[in-house]
């Protein structure tokens, strides 16, 4: 009986800190202006509006640039120029830095409109012509320059980690609504754009 009550107040214990720090970080993720995100190193080249005022976001499609080091300040730099060039809104470092580019009540062009239907990685009954940019936040990573095949930086997949819990509880956006590019089209063959950190976000899970 006491290993079980010991067993049961040990659970407590752990879950509760657990429970406390999602709690503070969906707070954090509905607010507005520039705030500290514990864990995430995020240069405001566009303060958070208020949540109510955003676009209807439904999805997260994960792009990663054939661009060096360094590229994502470059890319989002740009992007904040100009918000509905080609390109995303969030841009993520080599160094795990992630760049807030454009204001989320704008839209970015990208993704090719959700042309894959092979079902090769995910059915794609429900994404062909329906995960598009116009309901779907764009996370660029940066780095695989110049082997398109070199994967995410473990600075990058920590800040990842911590990103797509703000961006889903920000925008009440799924879990299975979390995308790599290359499942919804059709991409470079030598290498699957962002599939293991989508992958990545679907087994970390809730």
């Amino acid at each position: 009986m006491m290993s079980r009550l010991f067993a049961a107040v040990l659970a407590a214990l752990l879950i509760a800190p657990a429970v406390a720090a999602d709690a503070e970080l969906s707070r954090l993720a509905r607010s507005t202006g520039t705030p500290d995100i514990p864990g995430l190193k995020i240069v405001w080249l566009a303060p958070w509006g208020d949540v109510a005022n955003a676009h209807p976001w439904r999805n997260i499609i994960v792009h990663q640039t054939e661009g060096p080091t360094g590229s994502a300040r470059g890319g989002a730099q740009e992007q904040s120029k100009n918000p509905t060039r080609r390109g995303v809104m969030v841009w993520v470092e080599t160094d795990g830095t992630v760049y807030w580019s454009v204001a989320d009540n704008l839209v970015p062009t990208h993704t090719d409109g959700a042309n894959r239907n092979d079902n090769k990685y995910v059915d794609n009954s429900t994404t062909y012509h329906q995960v598009v940019r116009d309901n779907s936040i764009g996370v660029e990573f940066a780095g695989n320059y110049p082997d398109v095949a070199t994967g995410p930086t473990e600075a990058q997949v920590a800040a990842w980690k911590i990103l797509v819990q703000v961006l889903r509880a920000r925008y009440g956006i799924p879990l299975d609504h979390v995308y790599a590019h290359n499942w919804i089209d059709f991409k470079d063959a030598r290498y699957c754009e962002g599939c293991w950190l989508a992958t990545l976000a679907r087994i970390w899970g809730e």
